[in-house]
Parts: structure tokens; C-alpha cells; sequence
């Protein structure tokens, strides 16, 4: 069976060096707050251009602090609006959601799943004080018309870059785009760790020390606490194996891209829609390779019997999730029929070129 995603392979790649920092940072004693952590939060800087860093426990909390601290420093409150693509991952709209504000969704544009700018102003009300973009499924979403319009508008532009670390738009990487970004390095992502990881980048020094204090339950020094904040920082752990990974994202992205290039050249199958190869190759990290397929479903399983495993990002959009009952009713037809028929090939660094091959052969002879 060629698995969706290899973890175990992805990370015995770098097997020795991961294991020697992970000794050392046991037999260290420091768990949190020491120098993986900064070592990292540095390297995050000088990889993204972003002139500050937080290491977050996870990519949900970097988006929820993000707003928590936006609110502390009197730019939101509750009740305000966030424009955010419909077809995102829920947690794009659980940050919003979770700190009482009101997400605001726009369709994506069906080509690149991202979403469609050309729609953001006519959403714009006196109570919108951001657009959340989400680099979704690895491809970098800006545009000179995005900044004229948060302009404009005085709006936010916060980047959730759980997927695409490493791609850039005009020679500039996401995370260092809008005026925070917020990261996840779950394992399956392309920079990932060994369990739940996450940061905030930003260029605003107030934003970047707020966001500090609010992840260490509100406190800048010991046992004084300015706000109401959370627990939510990286541990000395996952700062180890992201250190070790991190110079390597650039050229297993790399691998990435030739993988998506050969599947967009070879695949020739009229029932399948294929993802488009951008201009700007370096605009696309591929963290999902994502095709479409009115019999999604069907096609899954002649996969799964080719010895293809699969997976669906995403069946069921936000705005028909239980969680979400007040959104049930909107109409989003795009966003509902790409749930409908998305299917994520097997994409990474440690898939092989007869494996690649595989997956190809077995799509074309799909019928």
C-alpha cells in the first residue's frame, strides 16, 4: 500500500540528527523557555523575513491569539467581522468564532481553491476589521488588490499558513505577507514536528509582545498577569526537531513541486480535474495535491484497491458542520461542490518516482 503520507519515513530522513538533539535537550532540563525555543523562534525570522516570532502549542492558537491580541490592543472587538474563504479548514473559523467575532465567508476561485478576492469588498461592512487568507493547500493568495483594499478599509491581513510554509508571492514568503501569520507544524505538514507545534509571525513589535504575554497566561513577568490569557507555548521538544528540519523544508518542497508537475503532466483522464500548475512555481509548496472528481467517492476506493491510499480535505465545509448550526442555511455552491468531489493524492519528499508512476497509471486507467 502506498500510504497518503509516509510519517515515519518523512522523519527518518533525518533520524540521527533529530535523535542527537532530542537527547540533548532531555538531558538539558529545560523543557520551556530555553534555547531551542529562542533558537527556533530566530530561525523562523530569518527563514519567513518577519521580524518577530512566537512559538504557539499549536496553529489554532496562533490564529486565536493573533485576534485575542488584536482586541487587547483596542483594534477589535467582540462582534466585529473577519472575511474568511468558505472552504478553509474549520480552524480558520473556530479562531474567529472562539474570541466572539463573526466570520464573514467569501467563495473561492474553483482553480486554485483559494479565495476569491475579487469578491472580499462587497462583503466589507463597518464592523470588518481583517480578512483572514489561507494559503490553502500550499499556494501563496495576494495580490496589490488585496493590500489597496485592506488599505482602504483599514482592515487586517492575517495569514493562516498552516500549509504552505516556504511558498511566496513577488520573491516573498507567506508569514511575512500581511500583518500576522499564524503556523502549524503538525506532523503531516511540510515543516513538521513530532506532535502539536505552532507559531505567530509579525512584523508589529506591540502585536509580537502582547501575543507573548497572552500565550503565557496573560503574564510578561512571573506571577503579574496583564490579561486573561491562555497556556499555549512551544516546548523545548518540537523547537529540537524543527530546528533540525527547518534548513531542509526548501528542498523537500522542491521534491514536492516535481511530483506535482509530473502528475499534472501525465495525468490525462477526462473524468479528473487536475489542480493548475501556477506561473511562479515558488507561489506552490504542494502540501495537499488535491484533484476533483464527480465520483469522488467511487474513485477512492478503486485507489484504495490499487493500493493507493487517500484522503478527502475536506467532506464537509464549516458552514454545514453541527458546530456551526447558524451557518447551515447559507447557499455556497462553489465551496459545496468542491467538498464534493476533492481528493488528495499522495504528495511528499519520500514518495518515490515508481510510486509516482503508480499513482499515475492507475488514475488514467480509471474508468
Amino acid at each position: 500500500m502506498i500510504k497518503f503520507l509516509d510519517l515515519q519515513k518523512v522523519n527518518l530522513l533525518h533520524q540521527d540528527e533529530i535523535e542527537k538533539q532530542l537527547l540533548t535537550t532531555f538531558r538539558s532540563g529545560c523543557y520551556l523557555f530555553g534555547e531551542q525555543v529562542k533558537q527556533f523562534e530566530e530561525n523562523l525570522c530569518s527563514y519567513t523575513g518577519a521580524r518577530n516570532a512566537i512559538g504557539t502549542a499549536n496553529g489554532l492558537d496562533a490564529l486565536r491569539l493573533i485576534i485575542k491580541a488584536y482586541i487587547e490592543l483596542g483594534l477589535m472587538q467582540h462582534g466585529d467581522e473577519i472575511i474568511v474563504p468558505a472552504n478553509t479548514y474549520i480552524a480558520s473559523i473556530l479562531a474567529i468564532t472562539d474570541n466572539n467575532l463573526v466570520p464573514v465567508l467569501i467563495e473561492p476561485e474553483p482553480d486554485t481553491f483559494n479565495i476569491n478576492i475579487g469578491h472580499i469588498e462587497e462583503k466589507i461592512t463597518s464592523r470588518t476589521k481583517a480578512v483572514m487568507i489561507v494559503h490553502l493547500y500550499g499556494q501563496a493568495v495576494f495580490s496589490e488588490k488585496l493590500r489597496a483594499i485592506a488599505d482602504k478599509h483599514n482592515l487586517k491581513i492575517i495569514e493562516d499558513n498552516a500549509q504552505a510554509i516556504g511558498a511566496q508571492w513577488n520573491g516573498i514568503k507567506t508569514g511575512n505577507l500581511g500583518h500576522a501569520a499564524g503556523f502549524s507544524f503538525y506532523p503531516g505538514k511540510n515543516l513538521g514536528a513530532i506532535g502539536d507545534a505552532g507559531a505567530v509571525t509579525t512584523n508589529d513589535d506591540e502585536l509580537a509582545k502582547t501575543i507573548r504575554a497572552l500565550a503565557n497566561y496573560g503574564s510578561q513577568q512571573k506571577y503579574v498577569n496583564q490579561y486573561k490569557g491562555l497556556n499555549s507555548r512551544l516546548d523545548e521538544m518540537q523547537a529540537a526537531v524543527l530546528n533540525v528540519k527547518l534548513p531542509h523544508l526548501d528542498n523537500e518542497n522542491h521534491r514536492r513541486r516535481e511530483i506535482a508537475k509530473y502528475y499534472c503532466g501525465k495525468i490525462k483522464n477526462p473524468a479528473i480535474t487536475l489542480p493548475a500548475l501556477p506561473e511562479d512555481e515558488n507561489s506552490h509548496v504542494w502540501h495537499l495535491y488535491v484533484i476533483r472528481c464527480k465520483e469522488r467517492d467511487r474513485l477512492q476506493q478503486y485507489l484504495i484497491s490499487n493500493g493507493i491510499q487517500t484522503l478527502i480535505h475536506y467532506p464537509i465545509p464549516p458552514h454545514r458542520q453541527e458546530a456551526y448550526t447558524e451557518m447551515n442555511k447559507f447557499n455556497l455552491p462553489i465551496t459545496e461542490a468542491i467538498h464534493k468531489e476533492v481528493l488528495s493524492l499522495p504528495i511528499s519528499p519520500v514518495l518515490t518516482d515508481d510510486e509516482v508512476k503508480h499513482i499515475t497509471a492507475a488514475l488514467n486507467n480509471f474508468k
